[in-house]
């Protein structure tokens, strides 16, 4: 019996210390970190990989450039770099990855540099100064100037009648001709690394049976204004000077292939084309000078087949074609007159109108366009294409900045497609073409027009002259110090180099030759000087 109750008392206990469960008591003191154990000993070393691919070597080559690189015109380094992708140790023209270039300084400056020249004649009296004698040049090398069509870094230049200057004898108004048998002529040059210019060679120009002509008059006929051409001393040039003057058997000494030569374009076959003051005639001459054909205004002339319009013969005397060029193609002739033409007579003299012909000479079409000066009586002494459309001009004054502040000396960007072609203009009861005096308004040429009642009459009728823009003024950026700027060589599009002409150093005051000066003190004498402009933004 006290066996069972005992075991019934301990299954109460159990029973009750499960169904109600004491508070947990509080967490104990932390115990102290035991020491770290030693490290163990290293493993053993590793198979040594494989090497990796060699990298791709970086390389620099350095170039020199010669004189008339597009980069550096006057030479330099070109620093080329790029990875050497086929590992050739050489790097390919594919492998160029950059290019620098260190050029060399231009060594023109403001002062330009001069063209060669010889001495033609030393004797005669320099105006005058007493005891004096002064140089007749064989320079005169400025007529115009072209770029060569394929060395950019030689030029043609182009001298005119020669030696000459105005003169009034007995027998009438002329010039004299210190050296009656001078023939015009073209210079080939080449501008040096150092800025020096040479001479390579000169071409004479000829006629059609290569014997070379003279810069004397043409016969009245075919372009001569009655100039008479006198020598040195004031004496005619006659046909035949050990005999006495005879109007029918020994007459005065013209020369109708005689070419007062201003504007020149030189063709990549060789030849080129001249227009010049006296008729205007348009030349084209061979690579050695020889004539092949011309154009001018004169019907009668037998020796041409294509034509000016007839208003050209109505040029002023001595400024005739003084500018010529001819589209990149080489298809269209464009030629700029100098100064307003005598249409119809010299009463329209003071005027800012001046006509520019184009000539196509695969169609033979002739094209007309008017050009407005910025003063009356300026000069347009030379014009180059940029485009079919585009052109450069020269627009001056006759003045020297040393005795005149405020001389003119600017070129202009043209462009034909914003004018009028007077040679499409239909006939109207308000305009009509007149054979020999072009387009007329109510009977009246252009230039009578603008005389009496300016340009605004000619816009009303539609008259568009081409629209120009500044692109230098050599005064304001150098200080330009020649009277006459007449050639432009368009080296690339932002390189121009100009020229003056010289007069071969010749000059007259009231008829007395002596030498030609830039000052009023007489101590810089002209000469040719070719002046370099960079920087430039022409389209081509």
């Amino acid at each position: 019996m006290k066996c069972g109750t005992k075991s019934l008392l301990a299954l109460s206990v159990v029973f009750a210390l499960t169904a109600c469960d004491g508070d947990d008591g509080k967490d104990g003191q932390a115990g102290t970190n035991g020491t770290d154990g030693l490290n163990g000993n290293a493993g053993q070393t590793g198979n040594k990989g494989s090497d990796g691919a060699d990298g791709l070597i970086s390389l620099v080559n350095q170039a020199s450039l010669t004189m008339g690189n597009e980069y550096c015109y006057f030479g330099g380094v070109a620093l080329q770099s790029g990875i050497d992708k086929d590992s050739d140790g050489a790097l390919s023209e594919s492998e160029i990855s950059q290019t620098n270039y260190v050029c060399q300084p231009s060594p023109m400056t403001n002062q330009g540099s001069p063209l060669p020249y010889t001495a033609m004649r030393s004797d005669l009296q320099n105006g005058d100064i007493a005891g004096s004698t002064f140089e007749v040049r064989n320079g005169g090398y400025g007529s115009d100037m072209v770029a060569h069509p394929t060395n950019n870094t030689q030029f043609y230049a182009l001298t005119d009648r020669g030696p000459n200057a105005t003169y009034t004898g007995d027998y009438g108004k002329g010039k004299k001709f210190p050296t009656p048998n001078y023939t015009p002529r073209i210079g080939l040059f080449e501008l040096q690394n150092n800025g020096q210019i040479i001479k390579l060679k000169e071409i004479l120009l000829k006629r059609p049976d290569g014997t070379p002509i003279t810069g004397l008059p043409n016969s009245s006929d075919l372009g001569g204004t009655g100039e008479t051409p006198y020598d040195a001393d004031g004496a005619p040039i006659l046909v035949d000077n050990t005999q006495p003057y005879d109007a029918q058997n020994n007459p005065l000494k013209l020369d109708d292939y005689g070419l007062d030569g201003e504007g020149l374009v030189a063709l990549k076959d060789g030849s080129f084309w001249i227009s010049d003051e006296y008729g205007p005639h348009i030349v084209h001459y061979d690579a050695n000078g020889v004539e092949l054909s011309r154009i001018n205004a004169f019907a009668e002339d037998d020796r041409v087949a294509l034509h000016l319009p007839a208003e050209f013969a109505n040029r002023r005397a001595n400024r005739g074609m003084e500018g010529l060029a001819i589209t990149p193609d080489e298809k269209t002739l464009i030629g700029v007159m100098q100064s307003t033409l005598y249409n119809p007579s010299k009463a329209v003299k003071d005027l800012d109108i001046v006509r520019i012909v184009t000539v196509n000479l695969e169609t033979k079409a002739v094209g007309q366009y008017l050009y407005k000066q910025e003063k009356n009586q300026n000069s347009n002494s030379g014009i180059v294409a940029l485009s079919a459309s585009e052109f450069l001009v020269i627009e001056r004054d006759g003045a020297f900045y040393n005795t005149t502040p405020d001389a003119m000396k600017r070129i202009y960007k043209i462009n034909l497609n914003d004018a009028t072609n007077l040679e499409e203009i239909d006939s109207s009861p308000q305009l009509m073409q007149d054979e020999q005096l072009g387009l007329v308004m109510n009977g009246k040429t252009l230039e009578e027009v603008v005389l009496e009642q300016g340009w605004e009459a000619l816009n009303g009728a539609g008259i568009v002259p081409v629209s120009k823009s500044l692109v230098l003024d050599l005064v304001e950026q150098i200080s330009y110090p020649h009277d006459k700027l007449e050639g432009m060589w368009l080296i690339d599009n932002s390189r121009l180099g100009v020229l003056n002409d010289d007069d071969f150093a010749t000059w007259s005051t009231n008829g007395m030759l002596e030498q030609k000066y830039l000052d009023a003190g007489k101590t810089q004498v002209d000469g040719n000087r070719l002046y370099l402009f960079e920087g430039l933004s022409l389209s081509k």
